[in-house]
């Protein structure tokens, strides 16, 4: 394949760079968690039958998992184009199939409209938000740390994992303001769609930005040399499978914890424990600030003192957290609050270095389909289900039980990371 003219001696400047892996994950990671709060506040009511609560709720958070099984159908698909044509035209058609997915969902009609055809239609636009995203993550991660100068790849690799608490913050406060102006029945019938239709603005917006930047220039000297492999997934599968194996686990319990302290948390805080809809998501925002704060400082530490050093002392903290969670999520506000601040704290101090470290783990030929695998297939075996199992363990068990959920992914993770080396010092 000849040299593309745009990236014939272009470099990108680093404030285009991060800016550019920061817009479009804040993007992605907005349009995945409109869906995951509509899926415990609006669809089990409007996409499922309404003779019986509880298992539409189980069936919306059902239509929530298929995005996680999508995902490494992403990353394969995605992942062979980053490898093969370049990581900037791969990261722009994964912005559109997810940004189109998630616009569509606004526009659905509802149980109530078209009966069955109406969860059907719902989980096919689900299955596209996890094919985009399972492309667009190891994309950004790489456009970030294959331009980061000597020492600065933690650094450079935490701005796409910004978009993760960022598109939080704007998911989680664009339904608290529709639940402030709204009256329940406006938003019931209309308001609940508008996160969805406005994402169109930010994807136009993310699409401006990736296509003014140039290719990486570590994946430049892949075409150069003319060493791309002509099967990427093929290439991970036959010569990388321990780092496949390992990166995979190292990302458990992140995926874990994070999707029991937002989707579990709002779907048992709202409901088990009744505390009012906004009182929670404004709980859950506050804490929100300390998953973003704590991101930069481990990606800090991570440079410093290592990814492998970084990752197994979060991993125990994370364990430890678990055995003390459910007393303190259940002692009111003030407990509530307390645990999700730790919760996301944590999430942070794992988050930070995690894209950093499953990109290091492979050669860039297959760097993007490497890192994007392990990232949605940790994904697939830590969120998936997690808010269905927890749900299921504190119905049956007791909310205790959810915490040893959480202890064990991280020990999981924790075992991982010790069988795993230390990438900090790995030429790209």
């Amino acid at each position: 394949m000849t040299e593309r003219p745009d990236t014939a001696g272009a470099v990108n400047s680093p404030g285009r760079v991060l800016f550019a892996s920061l817009i479009g994950t804040t993007i992605e990671f907005f349009d995945f968690y409109i869906y995951a709060t509509a899926a415990v506040l609006v669809f089990p009511a409007l996409f499922f039958p309404a003779s019986d609560p509880a298992s539409s709720m189980l069936s919306s958070l059902a239509t929530f998992a298929i995005a996680f099984f999508a995902r490494p159908v992403g990353s394969a698909l995605f992942g062979h184009f980053g490898d093969r044509i370049g990581r900037k035209a791969t990261l722009v058609a994964a912005l559109m199939t997810m940004g189109l997915s998630t616009i569509a969902i606004g526009l659905l009609p509802t149980y109530a409209m078209i009966g069955t055809a109406a969860p059907i239609l719902l989980a096919l636009c689900r299955f596209g938000q996890g094919l985009g995203l399972g492309g667009e993550w190891g994309g950004a991660v790489l456009l970030a740390t294959e331009n980061a100068p000597p020492g600065k790849r933690a650094w450079y690799g935490m701005f796409p994992q910004l978009g993760a608490p960022l598109g939080f913050i704007c998911s989680g406060g664009s339904f608290l303001l529709l639940s402030e102006c709204l009256s329940d029945a406006q938003f019931f019938a209309w308001g609940w769609r508008v996160p969805f239709l406005a994402s169109s603005v930010l994807v136009f917006m993310g699409l401006y930005v990736r296509l003014k930047i140039t290719e990486t220039p570590v994946f430049q000297k892949v075409l150069d040399a003319h060493e791309r492999r002509s099967v990427p997934i093929l290439g991970v599968l036959r010569d990388h499978p321990k780092a496949l194996l390992l990166g995979t686990l190292i990302a458990v319990a992140t995926f874990v914890l994070f999707y029991l302290m937002t989707v579990f948390a709002l779907s048992w805080g709202t409901g088990a424990l009744g505390v009012p809809r906004q009182q929670f998501l404004m709980i859950q925002l506050f804490a929100i600030l300390f998953f973003a704060a704590t991101i930069p400082w481990s990606a800090r530490l991570a440079d410093r003192y290592g990814r492998r050093r970084t990752l197994l002392a979060v991993s125990a903290a994370i364990a430890a957290f678990g055995l003390v969670m459910a007393p303190m999520f259940n002692s009111g506000l003030i407990g509530m609050t307390i645990t999700l601040v730790i919760g996301l704290a944590l999430m942070g101090m794992t988050y930070g270095p995690l894209g950093t470290i499953l990109s290091e783990l492979y050669p860039t030929a297959v760097r993007y389909t490497g890192s994007s695998l392990s990232f949605n297939l940790a994904g697939i075996v830590g969120a998936s289900l997690a808010p269905y199992i927890a749900t299921w363990l504190a119905t049956n068990y007791g909310l205790q039980f959810v915490g040893y959920y959480l202890a064990g992914a991280a020990l999981l993770s924790f075992t991982a990371m010790w069988f795993s080396r230390e990438t900090a010092d790995d030429a790209f």
